[in-house]
């Protein structure tokens, strides 16, 4: 029976590659000469950077989702969390990557595809990814199609399809 899974995964070598070239912009840059402003990866799902204001901070931010842009990176699995400022005006600000499909996003797709109707294939929970088989090919490739029609949030990928 054919068969596919949905998973919400990201890159890590590309993410490591954006933060890299990320890292060579700030050294560069004219507005950023003799400053304390650093991109940190504490984890590995986990990005944190830290300037001397808020005015840098933002630019950094900017910089830094720039480049995950340029690689292609799906910034709706990108959590921004908000800035910290401190009294003497350190500004910190922590970038979470996320992966995988938590429970109500999951249910929220399976009940997506049941309400399409007119497709005959079954969806389960299966860890952190969803599994959809069916009987024929086309109807999962229909909804393929569907899923990339509709926005959850956060970034699909189709993987495994066996026949």
């Amino acid at each position: 029976m054919p068969s596919f899974d949905i998973v919400s995964e990201i890159d890590r070598q590309e993410v490591d590659n954006a933060l890299n070239q990320a890292r060579k912009e700030l050294v560069t840059r004219f507005d950023f000469k003799g400053s304390q402003a650093a991109i940190e990866q504490p984890g590995k799902d986990k990005i944190a950077l830290s300037a001397e204001d808020n005015n840098r901070l933002k630019s950094l931010h900017e910089i830094v989702i720039g480049k995950l842009a340029k690689r292609n990176v799906d910034l709706r699995n990108v959590e921004h969390g908000d800035p910290a400022i401190s009294s003497l005006g350190h500004a910190r600000q922590e970038l979470t990557i996320k992966q995988g499909i938590e429970g109500v996003r999951a249910k929220e797709i399976i009940t997506a595809i049941k309400a399409q109707g007119t497709l005959k294939v079954a969806s389960s929970l299966q860890g952190d990814e969803i599994r959809v088989t069916g009987k024929k090919r086309d109807d999962l490739q229909a909804v393929i199609t569907f899923l990339r029609g509709k926005d959850f949030g956060l970034s699909l990928v189709f993987k495994n399809f066996r026949d």
